[in-house]
């Protein structure tokens, strides 16, 4: 596989939503991200549902060549944390028992005291049981983090970070990409890094190695400019790519070879 992997996307939420006959609708999206050359995804689970629905994308991907080969995450957001994790440790226990390697991931899950939809203790408690998760099962562990860094890494000091870990969606600058990267996390940029006011977000960018590097879209959110405002989705990923590349100095192709290694070793999905 030599294109671009999206990290992070939420295409099982846009588009199967909770009808079974919407998966139709999927797969025009996972043609145009073949043709714009995205060969690997990464579905991201926020709860129960949506995990099931990331799990059931990844492995009809698997089964059919000619879409991006999908992978898939079983998490609770930390919108939902009141909810607890207690059903989504159960259904993560019960996809890894198949034993196919379709979840490759915790998460996301985090801490996100900007919308604060659940109380700051319910979420630190949901973050702590979901590291615990990675640690027992030897995963991945996806992390969602707004306004609440040093809250982030005392949860994460206390439970001790996965060996892979990701920070999704980078909002900081490059002083909290340090800390990320001194506690040994892949780092992901969305779309953000092409908008203009995100000039902290380039700065991490342009600091982050590119071993350590990831990119997403985090679609349906956050679309990249020139589609900003529209609903985003892995075809515009190359864009995410193209930012990057050139607050670098490197090449387009660098960054979609480099990142592209780095999402298969911090997810274990080979290369």
């Amino acid at each position: 596989m030599t294109g671009w992997f999206d990290s992070h996307c939420h295409v099982q939420e846009e588009y199967l939503g909770g009808d079974e006959a919407g998966a139709a609708d999927l797969e025009p999206v996972l043609t145009r991200a073949r043709e714009a050359g995205i060969d690997r995804l990464v579905c991201i689970g926020t709860g129960a549902v949506t995990s099931d629905q990331a799990v059931r994308v990844a492995r009809a991907t698997a089964a059919d060549g000619s879409t991006p080969r999908a992978w898939a995450t079983i998490g609770r957001h930390p919108h939902e944390a009141s909810e607890g994790v207690d059903e989504v440790a159960a259904l993560l226990e019960r996809e890894l028992g198949v034993g196919d390697g379709a979840v490759v991931a915790v998460g996301e899950c985090g801490l996100d005291y900007f919308y604060e939809h659940s109380p700051r203790a319910a979420q630190r408690a949901a973050f702590a049981a979901q590291i615990a998760l990675a640690h027992a099962h030897g995963l991945a562990l996806v992390i969602h983090a707004r306004d609440a860094w040093a809250d982030l890494f005392d949860v994460l000091g206390a439970e001790g970070v996965p060996e892979r870990t990701v920070l999704h969606c980078f909002t900081g600058g490059p002083d909290e990409v340090e800390l990320c990267l001194r506690a040994g996390m892949y780092v992901s940029f969305s779309g953000i890094v092409t908008f203009k006011n995100a000039g902290d977000v380039r700065a991490a960018a342009a600091r982050c190695p590119l071993d350590r590097l990831l990119v997403e879209t985090d679609s349906p959110f956050l679309a990249p400019v020139p589609h900003r405002g529209r609903t985003n989705e892995p075809s515009y990923l190359p864009f995410v790519g193209e930012a990057i590349a050139a607050v670098k100095g490197c090449s387009v192709g660098e960054v979609m070879e480099r990142s592209g290694m780095a999402a298969a070793m911090a997810f274990s999905t080979g290369r």
